[in-house]
């Protein structure tokens, strides 16, 4: 188990280790993490300051990596904000957690009528046992039910650090593995080997305070980084562009799941890639999205029951015909569109143009 790692134990001995097991009371205030994670870690000081957070999606890339080191490196380096604690409590202020509608995650409607602050511990203690994942999903539906736009950090919670074209070393606090071409950081100037030091004037302990600082940053937004590069402090800046959020794909995320059923009606879409396209006489530039699959019950059998159908490809939806990801998509969908409303899509079915209505939720 971590807790009895040998190379930790002296670490973890240093601070006060405290387990959660459900999210029911937790004070949001406070306890902001990526929700779509089975596993994070908060760094507080005694009086709630937040040092840092750690936990991102680094196992999709090897889901045999069991390494500690990175998460070693992350208790060192929240040690080391404590030891220059306070001093150092500005720096720390934008880690800090930002208002929510709610207080603790049994009070956003679609948990209140379910679930206890309590555990039923005499009798189904999962069945009453309020999920990470939950907090998010409640979240997205409190928005669609007010039927308001979806704010960005609800369609792209947490973006990684591949948003903005940084690949970071999972052993490592943010050190650059590399870097893509014609991205983000490479017009920046960043480059493999560097290590951030801070972004946004926030000292980072981990890979997931990188995703922290990008799930609150405005779009667009200029963020201002300082990194180490061969010994030497160098000042770089990101320059986010306007939709920067939706040039990520994201992943195996749980909370895709529930925006498939408000967006897509359940179907799961796929951009085509450039020999797809080819095949079908479909240029790079215009809107393909593949249906991979389509769902078969409640809410994610809408787009079934609406007439798509698995290997349909989307080539115009709402009077977008510009190329764009399933996630992007989603962006305009749950932003523009309200549950109730039904969505004008084409679709080509083999080399037949079919048109249909997609019903939002």
């Amino acid at each position: 188990m971590l807790l009895q790692n040998d190379e930790l134990s002296p670490l973890l001995d240093q601070f006060v280790c405290v387990r959660v097991i459900n999210a029911n009371a937790l004070d949001l205030s406070l306890f902001q993490v990526d929700w779509d994670l089975s596993f994070s870690t908060m760094f507080f000081n005694g009086d709630g300051t937040v040092y840092g957070r750690y936990g991102s999606w680094t196992h999709q890339k090897n889901a045999q990596d069991t390494t500690t080191v990175g998460y070693k490196r992350a208790l060192e380096g929240a040690l080391a904000l404590h030891k220059g604690y306070p001093a150092n409590k500005a720096s720390l202020q934008g880690k800090q957690g930002v208002n929510l509608p709610f207080k603790t995650p049994v009070e956003i409607p679609t948990l209140a009528g379910k679930y206890q602050r309590e555990l039923d511990w005499n009798g189904k203690v999962v069945g009453s046992c309020v999920h990470c994942h939950q907090v998010g999903d409640a979240m997205r539906t409190w928005y669609r039910d007010q039927r308001k736009p979806m704010p960005d950090e609800w369609i792209h919670p947490w973006p990684a650090s591949e948003s903005v074209g940084i690949t970071l070393a999972p052993d490592q606090v943010a050190k650059v593995e590399s870097v893509a071409s014609d991205s983000i950081a490479a017009k920046a100037g960043v480059k493999a080997g560097d290590e951030f030091i801070s972004i946004a004037s926030q000292p980072l302990v981990s890979i997931a305070d990188v995703s922290w600082i990008l799930h609150n940053a405005p779009d667009p937004v200029s963020l201002a980084a300082v990194l180490r590069r061969d010994g030497a402090e160098k000042k770089v800046t990101l320059e986010l562009p306007a939709g920067w959020r939706s040039l990520a794909e994201p992943g195996k995320r749980v909370g895709v799941w529930g925006m498939r059923g408000m967006a897509s009606g359940g179907m799961v879409l796929e951009d085509l890639d450039e020999e797809a396209r080819q095949q079908r006489g479909l240029s790079k530039d215009q809107l393909a999205l593949f249906v991979k699959s389509v769902g078969m019950y409640g809410k994610h059998a809408a787009a079934k029951n609406a007439g798509f159908q698995k290997d349909d490809v989307i080539t115009e939806i709402d009077g977008l015909k510009q190329r764009m990801s399933e996630i992007g998509l989603f962006d305009h969908l749950l932003r523009k569109r309200m549950p109730g409303e039904s969505v004008a899509t084409a679709v080509l079915r083999g080399k037949e143009r079919v048109e249909l209505k997609l019903p939002m939720q």
